[in-house]
């Protein structure tokens, strides 16, 4: 059975995505840090969570470390996306972003360099606002994403 593995660390969608996934019949695994409550989500029937440590990219690797081909994963972290598309997996952001291993590399590439800026002092902010619409394109991508997957 395949797995939707979340990676809730600040992830505006989980409630969406925890319930596609169910809709799929597929296995919800939410991954968060310590700072995170999941508790909402642990008594729910077909949800497992998993507490890490909040230490640098522990999520990641918890997920990382569970993945099988034909999972999914739902990250708004690009770093995480890649590895997960390297063991054959879906990797999808909060926006409904659908990462592929096409423009994978190019993606990281372009991470690094906003980060090497920042360090330089330049650019600071963060992502626009999530509105109703990118709650709905995840929705719809997801959806999509999640029958590939499965064929």
């Amino acid at each position: 059975m395949a797995t939707l593995f979340i990676d809730a660390d600040a992830c505006p969608v989980t409630r969406e995505a925890v319930a596609i996934g169910r809709r799929h019949g597929m296995r919800v695994v939410i991954v968060a840090n310590s700072t995170q409550n999941l508790e909402r989500y642990a008594s729910r029937t077909g949800v497992e969570t998993v507490q890490v440590s909040s230490g640098r990219d522990a999520a990641d690797f918890a997920v990382v470390e569970r993945l099988s081909p034909r999972d999914t994963v739902v990250t708004q972290d690009i770093g995480l996306a890649a590895m997960a598309i390297g063991r054959g997996a879906g990797a999808i952001g909060p926006r409904g972003r659908v990462f592929h291993l096409a423009t994978i590399d190019a993606e990281l590439a372009v991470r690094h360099a906003e980060a090497k800026l920042r360090r330089q002092g330049g650019r600071h902010g963060g992502p626009p606002k999530f509105t109703d619409e990118d709650r709905e394109h995840f929705e719809e991508q997801l959806e999509r994403l999640l029958t590939q997957m499965s064929q």
